[in-house]
């Protein structure tokens, strides 16, 4: 069977559980080798088994904050180091502190800002000179759709997801020519852990979630994948510095 990412070598970062492991598995099912990093590194080291398992996929794994210069290069290096280069970027980790901007703390402003701009700027700045000197690369994002509709309770949440927006089609111009393309998956609410948590906690607040997208339902975590896994390959050659929505028709346009 052919595979479309057979031998390509991605990181996935955020890849312990939710979004970034279901990236990971679709990788894995389309034939990529993997680096897997997470903060979480039970949650990591139980992820990296379940790939090798279910897929029999090739897996190393960082543990670390990825917003932390030294553990992102440590990460973007290791796909070098086990695999001998690296062709897919995929920027997952991140995780909103969702709460009304006037409620949050000096500190959980730095924290959404380090988990959901910083982990994409140091591994994207660690990850270019390797996918420059190859003259190939694929950069995939998580954006935000509430950057685009602005959700409720996400104000901060945006700036950091803005961030990862802009820099997509600053990154995406500058290094076009270099055989790179930098695109950004912006889903709406997501099925994912979180989001049923919020459901128990806060119902309310949910279906206020749920209530901007036509369809009626957040979407899954592999619909998500599946985009994911379109722009990291080789036929999305001429698609870049695109933030695609993935939101049931939350926005438009």
């Amino acid at each position: 069977m052919n595979k479309k990412l057979h031998d390509n070598v991605a990181v996935v970062t955020g890849a312990a559980k939710g979004i970034g492991l279901a990236i990971a598995e679709r990788l894995a099912r389309d034939g990529a080798k993997l680096v897997i990093a997470d903060l979480d590194a039970g949650g990591l080291k139980e992820a990296a088994s379940r790939l090798k398992t279910e897929y029999g996929a090739e897996v190393a794994s960082c543990a670390g904050d990825l917003a932390e210069q030294s553990i992102a290069e440590k990460t973007i290096n290791l796909a070098g180091e086990a695999f001998g280069r690296l062709d897919i970027l995929v920027n997952n980790a991140g995780g909103g502190i969702i709460k009304p901007f006037s409620e949050h703390s000096p500190e959980t402003l730095r924290t959404t800002i380090d988990r959901n701009l910083w982990t994409v700027l140091w591994c994207s700045w660690y990850a270019v000179p390797k996918m420059r000197a190859q003259r190939y690369g694929r950069i995939v994002n998580l954006g935000a759709d509430s950057v685009r509709n602005g959700l409720w309770d996400h104000a901060a949440y945006n700036a950091a997801k803005g961030g990862v927006h802009g820099l997509t089609t600053g990154m995406a111009r500058e290094f076009a020519a270099d055989g790179i393309t930098i695109n950004t998956v912006a889903p709406c609410a997501v099925n994912t852990p979180q989001m049923v948590a919020i459901t128990k906690s806060d119902p309310a607040l949910a279906a206020k979630f749920v209530s901007v997208i036509p369809m009626g339902r957040p979407a899954e975590m592999e619909e998500v994948a599946s985009m994911v896994s379109y722009l990291a390959s080789a036929e999305a050659s001429f698609v870049t510095g695109q933030v695609i929505s993935v939101n049931g028709g939350s926005t438009m346009l």
